[in-house]
């Protein structure tokens, strides 16, 4: 992505100084333009900005996506209300969030509507009429992938792993899709037990943390990753090859790499596998008519994903 953003240094007891400006290439946002931004670690493979640049476009707006990445910028995670507060000042209409700081965020902002305060974790926040408010994309992304990509699977026992950000979105979704039984198991234990504890609480549906994941996918249907191991920055399985069997269906949300070694095991071993592609392509679609108020084509945003894809 254009620019290059970089920390000032620390010449007063403030805990940060940073100029955004570059990363803009100088253009600040105004009356006439869209600017949006990532934050997150690892996010260089994004295809986020080219499906909301390419939209936009289409949509017949000035519209620029920017990469906030904490890692190539050296930033640390406690920086993360300043650069909310840097786009702020800049006039961004709003900005994506992603790992590690769908949760983090949820403090520093004003507002948190409905899904994503049920849900305790933010992928969007609108800049409008002065306040910051936090919605969830996710859940609404991964529902529709999941009852498009898997529309006949058994759903009466899943295993999910990982409870933080993505992870409560895509147990919101699971059961909204209609699974009986949800084991969560993540790396965190009392984190999967309060996920745990708030979905029974609000769907009043048989949700179990555990630390057995080897019991758990004995029994499961399906198994779907929400960790971000797999990713480009964290390879790797989230879960031992061999507790994948055939009858299992297998998802992911991650997509860059779209084929995780998590999914490539999956498809060896003969299990239907759902990819995080749809989930990208659909959290992207709402989030853009969240930051712009108008209806974007999905078709056309998962086109523009497909190509990036393949080159």
């Amino acid at each position: 992505m254009p620019g290059e953003f970089l920390p000032l240094p620390d010449t007063s007891p403030s805990p940060m100084h940073m100029r955004l400006g570059p990363i803009v290439q100088g253009r600040v946002p105004d009356g006439d333009s869209v600017t949006i931004g990532l934050i997150g670690r690892g996010i260089g493979a994004s295809l986020t900005p080219r499906m909301h640049e390419a939209e936009g476009a289409r949509l017949g707006l000035d519209y620029r996506y920017h990469l906030i990445d904490f890692d190539t910028l050296g930033l640390a995670d406690d920086q993360l209300r300043h650069v909310l507060n840097e786009v702020r000042e800049l006039g961004f209409a709003g900005i994506n969030v992603t790992y590690p700081f769908k949760q983090a965020i949820v403090p520093l902002i004003d507002q948190i509507a409905p899904d994503a305060e049920a849900i305790g974790a933010v992928n969007s926040v609108v800049f409008r009429a002065g306040k910051a408010v936090g919605h969830n994309t996710d859940n609404w992304g991964f529902a529709k992938s999941f009852r498009v990509g898997l529309p006949d699977v058994a759903c009466k026992r899943v295993l999910q792993l990982g409870a933080g950000g993505a992870g409560a979105a895509v147990a919101h979704a699971l059961l909204e899709c209609g699974v009986q039984t949800l084991a969560i198991v993540d790396i965190v234990p009392q984190r999967a037990e309060a996920l745990a504890a708030d979905l029974r609480a609000l769907f009043g549906a048989e949700v179990t943390a555990s630390s057995d994941p080897s019991t758990e996918a004995r029994v499961a249907d399906g198994i779907v990753n929400t960790t971000p191991v797999g990713m480009a920055k964290l390879p790797g399985m989230p879960i031992a090859a061999e507790l994948l069997e055939q009858r299992h269906w297998v998802a992911d949300v991650i997509y860059f790499p779209l084929e995780t070694a998590f999914m490539a095991e999956a498809r060896r071993r003969g299990c239907e596998v759902l990819s995080g592609a749809g989930m990208a392509v659909y959290q992207a679609v709402r989030a853009l008519e969240l930051f712009t108020g108008l209806e974007a084509d999905a078709s056309a945003m998962e086109a523009t994903f497909r190509a990036a894809v393949s080159r």
